[in-house]
């Protein structure tokens, strides 16, 4: 019987809209956080946790949320993803002090971490049988992420000035409900059976946690203090219990074997890199044309729509095409540095500048490199290893970006703060904090680009290996 399911092109919608709205929601906060601290109480230091307290939990849990699905089922996986999505979203909505917006926040994140590795999975048993389909469903769930990055932004805007808020988070509530009732055009694949590694899962997020936490906080009390090291020397003791336990356990959460596929430890380092450096970016992006120029939430968020316009272009329309012919190596690596040079051209920026002349040009140049080496990074991150793997692969790829967020995010943070970003109102001293961060951004993204060209091996397209699905994919109706 055909496995070919005649309605995943629909079910890719379902897919790439929770693609977009997941990643769109560690970026929609952004404009709306001077807000949220007004009405919450955030000190300027705690309120990085708005953002960090999603990112953490995400980039946590989703190796466990890959495990999930292919224990239990993707799509069972998936609609528990966004129940959780829509409880956050009521308790970060309905907050009245800081920590229980961080807990809602915390519970968002949750949520994303078990649909984004269970929608690949079942992105994968839709595509699987066509590569050159597959290339086509990849490249447009990759285009969501980004996308969804970058018109968080703009929405946070619309919202924060005309509405209020809470909006940013209320938004996903009827998002939420309509995609749930979607769910009927995914496939209903079986899990297997296995077990749960909960300590795997414990220390892990734990460990990240506690690495995020002593970055954010070593600006405050110090690099060298007492509790930064003991933070950081922990945070180094959970993950080394981590990969200790991934060797012991006969379920592990991540089984170490997987490092052995070809290209999966390069691309994943690259997708780190691309994290670390990309949403920087945004973020002292955001704050340059607020802070320094002057721009309202929604004139802030609007300013970045071309950006959002070219990544979709190209993702949809050119990088495919690129990927097939010329190999994922040199579209990283190439992208990794036309990133780093926009971010190069970025740090320019001037106190008494233009949207036109300092930041359109040099956005556009970044985005760009965004979009030649995303989906090639991921696409090589995930197609080497088996099917029955592919929550997991997915779980890491999505980690290793969200990690590099975090990280990036946080250290860039305290770079830009020690040279003046904390100056509110000093523009000149905002704008040589910005600056820095903006020339970090691109080192980080620099190292990326040449630690791609000199460790992946040359390589065809990923899509051009063909994809079996699995045996429990191959068992289900045509449509399921």
């Amino acid at each position: 019987m055909s496995t070919v399911n005649p309605r995943r092109w629909w079910a890719l919608l379902v897919l790439a809209a929770a693609q977009f709205m997941v990643i769109m929601d560690t970026s929609i906060i952004g404009v709306a956080l001077p807000e949220m601290q007004r009405d919450l109480g955030f000190s300027q230091g705690d309120l990085q946790w708005v953002f960090n307290a999603y990112v953490i939990a995400f980039g946590g849990l989703l190796l466990l949320g890959g495990r999930l699905s292919d224990l239990i089922g993707a799509r069972k996986v998936f609609i528990a993803g966004w129940v959780t999505m829509i409880a956050g979203s009521i308790v970060a909505a309905a907050a009245s002090t800081a920590w229980v917006e961080v807990v809602g926040r915390a519970v968002q994140g949750a949520g994303g971490a078990l649909i984004a590795p269970a929608s690949m999975t079942l992105l994968m048993m839709l595509f699987g049988h066509d590569p050159k389909e597959l290339g086509k469903a990849l490249a447009l769930y990759g285009a969501a992420a980004p996308a969804g990055g970058t018109a968080g932004v703009f929405l946070g805007g619309v919202f924060t000035e005309w509405m209020s808020w809470p909006w940013v988070f209320i938004i996903y509530i009827p998002i939420g409900i309509a995609t749930l009732l979607a769910t009927g055009l995914l496939p209903a694949v079986a899990g297997r059976r296995g077990s749960m590694d909960i300590l795997g899962a414990v220390s892990v997020t734990a460990g990240l946690a506690l690495a995020v936490f002593a970055i954010v906080r070593a600006p405050e009390v110090g690099w060298g203090a007492s509790e930064t090291v003991l933070e950081l020397i922990g945070a180094a003791a959970l993950l080394l219990l981590f990969f200790l336990v991934q060797r012991s356990v006969k379920a592990p959460l991540m089984p170490l074997g997987v490092w052995r596929t070809p290209g999966l430890g390069v691309s994943n380092l690259a997708m780190t890199l691309l994290g670390a450096a990309w949403i920087p970016m945004w973020y002292f992006l955001n704050l340059y044309l607020q802070q320094v120029l002057g721009y309202g939430a929604f004139a802030s968020g609007a300013a970045l729509l071309p950006m959002t316009g070219l990544l979709m272009i190209f993702m949809t329309l050119i990088t495919a095409r690129l990927l097939g012919r010329f190999g994922a190596k040199p579209l990283i690596a190439g992208g990794l540095l036309v990133l780093a040079a926009g971010l190069v051209w970025l740090s320019a920026v001037d106190p008494t500048g233009t949207f036109v002349i300092d930041v359109l040009p040099a956005s556009l140049v970044a985005a760009t490199g965004m979009s030649l080496a995303y989906i090639p990074a991921m696409m090589s991150a995930i197609s080497g290893v088996p099917q029955e793997q592919a929550g997991l692969a997915s779980g890491i790829v999505n980690t290793t970006y969200q990690v590099g967020s975090a990280l990036g995010l946080a250290a860039l943070t305290a770079l830009a703060t020690s040279r003046g970003a904390g100056a509110l109102g000093d523009l000149p001293a905002l704008t040589d904090g910005f600056r820095a961060a903006f020339l970090g951004a691109a080192a980080i993204a620099a190292a990326g680009g040449v630690l791609t060209a000199l460790l992946m091996r040359g390589a065809k397209s990923p899509a051009a290996a063909p994809a079996e699905a699995p045996a429990s994919a191959r068992s289900e109706r045509v449509g399921s």
